[in-house]
């Protein structure tokens, strides 16, 4: 089992608009270059959405489809893969005010159930994730800074 996590903070903006934008799954492939697809088969005001995903992972794609949770009086989205290329795949985005800005705390665990080729996959998967999520939150708001990493890459603030 693998954990990520990724966390950011985006300046001058309300939790609630920030929550409600981080669920648009379908814009992430206009944000985040790992994304090939996503493909929203239910969202809000359901409580419980699902979605499909399709991210360029090494020479391939890596495929899943998750159910996604959406608590919004908690800022809270919780999901979990109900098929796909991952054994398992569960996670969460907590979001809270923090004064002026949002604090976006994304964190997840996968498996792939392939423990041959765990050393090789996972890291490749885990830097996957964590790029595309700081590129999607960076591009849905521009004020906004990733905490504690400095290996990720993410767009110049010119490019968004």
């Amino acid at each position: 089992m693998r954990h990520v996590e990724l966390d950011a903070v985006v300046s001058s903006e309300r939790a609630e608009d920030v929550y409600a934008a981080v669920l648009h799954w379908e814009r992430y492939p206009e944000l985040a270059p790992h994304v090939r697809a996503t493909t929203v088969h239910a969202t809000l005001p359901e409580p419980v959405g699902s979605s499909s995903w399709e991210l360029h992972f090494r020479s391939g794609l890596l495929r899943w489809t998750e159910t996604d949770t959406f608590l919004p009086d908690e800022l809270t989205i919780r999901f979990e893969q109900t098929d796909g290329d991952f054994d398992s795949f569960t996670g969460s985005w907590r979001l809270e005010q923090d004064g002026a800005d949002v604090t976006v705390h994304f964190e997840a665990d996968f498996d792939f159930g392939i423990p041959s080729l765990e050393g090789i996959l996972d890291p490749i998967a885990e830097r996957v994730i964590r790029e595309t999520v700081a590129w999607a939150v960076t591009g849905l708001f521009a004020g906004t800074r990733i905490v504690g990493d400095t290996e990720l890459v993410t767009p110049a603030p010119a490019a968004r």
